[in-house]
């Protein structure tokens, strides 16, 4: 993962015919870490996805290099399936081996659980197995979306102690969220200062 680098220059973001910030520049390299800020609606989702290229830039251009693992409100696994075997077919996508998943598996204390379905976990655990499936697939670039959401304070522990892990080893995690979480991210981007129009914006199309 040394080569990881996610890199952001004066982006804008429009949903919905609505821009939602723009000028929002950031440099990660390998072992770095950001936190989004702001209120619910602000955009942090969209800058996520921006950065793991699902959504087009207004302006402005991010670059990566790595792969990206991106995990928001979707829990993107089969229901009907014991967590393993659901977490197992995303985890043969990515190349992933037989170990790497029974690792994740431990670092979100989910190994007990592996024969139990999909649908049967608590939202907690559904959320652990959310960023399970993350660290399963081995991308160098975490992109988090309210990743706390859902879990209680020794799930954020364990979140925490992940997230960690994978900085040390050369990866890069960005993370959204309106709660504080156990995340190192020396890199804080707070979106409410950085509005889609300044105030003499305003006042020249007034």
């Amino acid at each position: 993962m040394s080569g990881a680098a996610l890199r952001l220059s004066d982006v804008a973001c429009v949903r919905g015919g609505r821009m939602l910030f723009r000028g929002v520049s950031m440099a990660l390299e390998a072992g770095g870490g950001a936190l989004l800020s702001g209120p619910n609606g602000i955009g942090k989702s969209s800058l996520l996805r921006l950065c793991a290229g699902l959504l087009p830039t207004f302006a402005g251009q991010v670059t990566r290099t790595g792969g990206v693992a991106l995990a928001d409100e979707r829990l993107a696994l089969d229901m009907d399936l014991p967590l393993h075997r659901a977490l197992a077919f995303w985890a043969r996508l990515d190349g992933a081996g037989p170990d790497a998943l029974a690792g994740a598996l431990a670092a979100m204390d989910l190994s007990a659980l592996a024969d139990i379905p999909v649908r049967m976990l608590s939202t907690g655990q559904r959320k652990r197995a959310m960023l399970a499936r993350v660290i399963a697939g081995g991308a160098p670039i975490w992109l988090l979306d309210e990743p706390g959401n859902g879990l209680d304070s020794a799930s954020l522990t364990l979140l925490g102690e992940a997230v960690e892990r994978h900085l040390a080893g050369g990866g890069i995690v960005v993370a959204a969220s309106h709660q504080p979480l156990p995340v190192a991210a020396p890199v804080t981007l707070a979106l409410a200062d950085y509005p889609p129009f300044e105030p003499n914006d305003a006042e020249a199309a007034a």
